[in-house]
């Protein structure tokens, strides 16, 4: 992948497995709405995203992903499915995209999958496998790209996925709360007067001495208070130039929370025609401290 690919990649699985930043995993799906103390709204939103993120063990939902070039007057969206599940103090991710359409093209079958997993699950002959890893497999290619993102036993990676994306983009949810404001200006949105009572808005603007201002300008969150549920993500970049920079976005659609998931949805087979996997060891610069 390219160098556009690669960031494309990380926020793909970063904010994705952010799906659950704040989800109330055990709330029953018709449970009344949780409002927020008037107090410190903002504090009271991010502890709670922090409070039951650790409830979640299983997740699947619809997935969409878009990226804009406003510069260009392009954008690209792709389709999919996203599956995590979590299980004795390890987690794995996948996500199978199935379809893209680019600007005013109708839609095509376009299929890319990105998997995140332990190395050992990886591992061939002669070819071992250490750490957490992401395979991406471009099926019209026909190519196999396996990207460690952590080593083992580096006493900086949680060995849960949430905490180790969290590294590379902000995760409400797992960045603690004064962190998170530290790198960011953090404010709720005052809803439209015709937008969804149930949802809450969460703008982040990037602080001049962030960690991540060379990367974007702004980020927004916003989550269903039925179901402590995120349903949508924007982040706008720093590049090609402000106030041009690239959208990325991703939405969640008719997710299903903690239900039994055949493990089977995780196993990586390269399929008939892919050569072998090139290895990419860690990219130790591209990881936040």
């Amino acid at each position: 992948m390219g160098n556009r690919r690669i960031i494309e990649a990380a926020f793909i699985v970063s904010w994705t497995a952010g799906v659950c930043w704040g989800s109330g995993c055990t709330q029953d799906p018709a449970a009344p709405r949780q409002d927020v103390s008037p107090a410190d709204p903002v504090d009271a939103v991010l502890e709670r995203l922090n409070k039951t993120t650790s409830q979640l063990k299983s997740y699947e939902a619809q997935i969409e992903y878009k990226y804009s070039q406003p510069l260009l007057e392009s954008e690209s969206l792709h389709k999919g499915v996203l599956y995590y599940a979590r299980s004795g103090g390890t987690a794995s991710l996948r996500v199978n995209f199935d379809t893209r359409k680019q600007d005013n093209e109708e839609e095509q079958k376009y299929a890319e999958h990105y998997i995140v997993l332990d190395g050992a699950r990886l591992s061939g002959p002669g070819r071992p496998l250490k750490g957490i890893w992401l395979a991406h497999l471009d099926y019209q290619i026909k190519e196999a790209k396996y990207y460690q993102l952590a080593e083992p036993n580096d006493p900086n990676a949680s060995p849960d996925l949430f905490e180790l994306a969290g590294r590379n983009l902000p995760m409400l949810g797992f960045t603690k709360t004064q962190d998170l404001k530290r790198e960011f200006e953090v404010e709720l949105v005052k809803p439209e007067k015709d937008a969804p009572k149930d949802l809450i808005q969460v703008h982040l603007k990037v602080r001049p001495n962030s960690v991540y201002k060379d990367d974007f300008v702004s980020m927004d969150f916003w989550i269903d208070q039925k179901l402590w549920l995120p349903v949508k993500a924007v982040a706008v970049k720093t590049e090609p130039e402000p106030p041009f920079g690239d959208i990325q976005e991703i939405k969640f659609l008719k997710p299903t929370v903690n239900k039994d998931m055949d493990g089977k949805v995780f196993e990586l087979k390269i399929p008939g025609g892919f050569g072998e996997p090139e290895i990419v060891p860690l990219q130790k610069d591209r990881t936040r401290k």
